[in-house]
């Protein structure tokens, strides 16, 4: 893979990756669906996030429903497959979004990468971290660093031996190692995840 070999030349990461497949991105299209799975699965470990994402799926007659299906829910309903008052109000403003604003691949495909962010940032419950998973894993856009990604900023300080108690320190430090991975900074976010959760010992 292209990206490989520019990663490589950071010494640390180059470990991981020698040690793990290439990944490869993909583009999706149902933006305003992806964008609901991952508010779903905000604060819920992995399995019980899935366990949610089939509930709620189940609740239409097909696997993507549109904007206006969605809306169509009542919100007793939504909060009867284990979403929060506050996840049911948040998937509600993603769909009427999708509706009045428009979410189309195509549309966002034409965005820069932040154009995206503050674009999508203008729902109430979608924050920083959602759009740029959505730019990631929906987009497939390579060049994404989620340096408020819990997992990332704990891959690193264990990678690069970082000292984790000055917030504004960490945080500047993380950037800067950052910035000699681009224009693949997605690449290594997700080698640092499969790194941080299949390390022996972790």
């Amino acid at each position: 893979m292209e990206y490989t070999a520019h990663l490589s030349k950071d010494r640390r990461l180059k470990k991981l990756i020698d040690l793990q497949e290439p990944y490869k991105l993909q583009k999706r299209k149902h933006v305003h669906l992806h964008l609901c799975s991952s508010i779903l699965s905000q604060q819920l470990s992995t399995k019980v996030a899935r366990v949610i994402h089939r509930r709620f799926l189940d609740l239409f007659d097909t696997k993507t429903p549109t904007p206006e299906q969605i809306l169509a829910i009542p919100t007793e309903k939504l909060r009867s497959i284990g979403l929060s008052n506050a996840k049911t109000s948040y998937v509600h403003n993603v769909a009427r979004f999708a509706v009045e604003k428009g979410m189309d691949y195509r549309k966002l495909n034409k965005l820069e990468n932040e154009e995206v962010i503050a674009y999508l940032c203008e729902i109430k419950g979608v924050g920083r971290w959602t759009a740029e998973m959505l730019l990631m894993f929906t987009l497939g856009r390579e060049d994404v660093f989620a340096v408020d990604d819990l997992g990332i900023q704990n891959a690193m300080i264990r990678l690069y031996k970082l000292d984790k108690k000055d917030k504004k320190k960490l945080r500047e430090q993380l950037l800067k190692l950052s910035d000699k991975w681009s224009p693949y900074r997605t690449y290594a976010c997700l080698h640092l995840w499969h790194w941080k959760d299949n390390k022996p010992g972790a």
